[in-house]
């Protein structure tokens, strides 16, 4: 080795790294935040649209479709445990430098795209109570998220699990105002019939289609590897717990919701939960409403922390500027990376539609879904199963990468004949 490669692996050893600050539960929280970020509060009367009394049973059916592509990333996360994961994951399974660049820069859009849509939606509770513009509340918002994300990620991760106590004491609320109706609920035999069906489960699926979205999230668990403690044995264990709480609630609430509200009612109603507490109460639905305000800045934070993660870890790669790979020696954060994220959030937030930003994100994610599924099937059949590794039976990333491609399909198919 030259002196010159000597002197600059050595420069390289000096400069500071991420700081290993997440526990295994705090990982946990995190992701199980992003999960339920504000899906859960606005998707509930759009699955009881398509499937009625039967909307639990969507939730059911995203929730299996979810867990394909989270085995898939548990196992995946334990043999690289890398920042820009995805990415990583796709170069060592296709080996398609381009492809696995792709992939990271996809992942970077999805999350800068869908804090945007987060916070385009924040301004509209905000203007429940306080009559500012979006010119004027976006700016002073994302400046105090990116500020956050980059003062350290202990300190950020922190107010993302807090928030996420405070998400699922809401979820609670909701389940226990309802629980009297849903105790008196005596279903029979008949009530149940239309699942004989065709026309029933058509509805469920087009329901659990939708309801997949409320799942996303756990994906981006796997961009903090490298400040995770143990992270072969912690992401894995964090990414299926989320992903399995993150189930149970949602099926509650959806259980809740169909026993105690007319389903006409619900699928009209743009905030179906503080509906549903103002339905069963006959209050003012002010503390869920805050409740769901605190969902919708948790997910943004969240996804401005991953998004700059994965700019780190492509720039350390050289697959993105070097200048990205840069972590500030007080904070052991990205500052760099995460400015950057902070600042195009903020430009398409301003500049682009609700509609177009969540669609996206969409495109963005099943794309990606299918091909790490596909990356690890291909892990799995040309090499041996690394010690000490969670090992997912084949045939989960084959079933995965189907599952993934076919809902971009349906996606497409939808928007092309709209």
């Amino acid at each position: 080795m030259s002196a010159m490669s000597q002197t600059a692996n050595s420069a390289e050893k000096q400069l500071p790294s991420l700081k290993r600050a997440l526990s295994l539960p705090l990982v946990t929280f995190y992701g199980l935040g992003n999960i339920l970020g504000a899906g859960i509060y606005v998707l509930v009367g759009k699955v009881v649209a398509h499937a009625g009394i039967f909307a639990p049973v969507s939730f059911l059916v995203a929730a299996l479709l979810a867990s394909l592509s989270a085995f898939a990333y548990a196992e995946l996360a334990a043999r690289y445990p890398l920042s820009a994961g995805e990415a990583v994951y796709v170069q060592e399974g296709l080996g398609i430098r381009a492809v696995s660049a792709l992939v990271g820069l996809l992942i970077i859009l999805a999350g800068i795209v869908s804090a945007a849509a987060i916070l385009r939606g924040f301004t509209g509770y905000l203007q429940v109570f306080f009559p500012v513009h979006d010119m004027a509340a976006l700016p002073v918002l994302i400046m105090l998220l990116g500020g956050l994300a980059a003062w350290g990620i202990s300190e950020s991760v922190l107010v993302a699990v807090l928030i996420t106590v405070v998400e699922i004491m809401g979820l609670l609320l909701i389940i226990a105002v309802a629980a009297p109706g849903l105790a008196l609920a005596q279903p029979v035999a008949t009530d149940y019939s239309p699942l004989l069906e065709i026309a029933t489960w058509q509805g469920i699926f087009m329901g659990g289609f939708l309801a997949f979205y409320a799942f996303i999230g756990f994906e981006d668990m796997v961009n903090v590897a490298e400040e995770v403690q143990q992270p072969r044995r912690n992401l894995p264990r964090a990414i299926l717990t989320a992903l399995a709480v993150a189930s149970l609630l949602y099926f509650l609430v959806a259980l809740a919701a169909v026993t105690s509200v007319p389903g006409e009612l619900l699928a009209a109603a743009d905030a179906p939960l503080a509906f549903l507490y103002e339905y069963v109460t006959g209050r003012e639905p002010v503390l869920i409403t805050i409740i769901s305000m605190f969902a919708v800045i948790n997910g943004a934070l969240i996804q401005i922390i991953m998004a700059s993660r994965v700019c780190y870890g492509m720039g350390r790669k050289r697959w993105l500027p070097a200048v990205f790979a840069r972590v500030h020696r007080v904070t052991r954060t990205p500052v760099i990376a995460t400015l950057s994220v902070a600042l195009l959030v903020l430009i398409m937030a301003l500049w682009l539609p609700l509609e177009t930003l969540a669609k996206s994100t969409s495109y963005f994610l099943l794309v990606v879904f299918s091909l790490i599924n596909l990356s690890l099937w291909r892990l799995k059949r040309h090499g041996p199963h690394p010690a000490g590794v969670i090992c997912v039976p084949r045939w989960v990333p084959v079933t995965g990468f189907f599952a993934s491609t076919l809902f971009v399909a349906i996606q497409l198919y939808l928007d092309l004949t709209a």
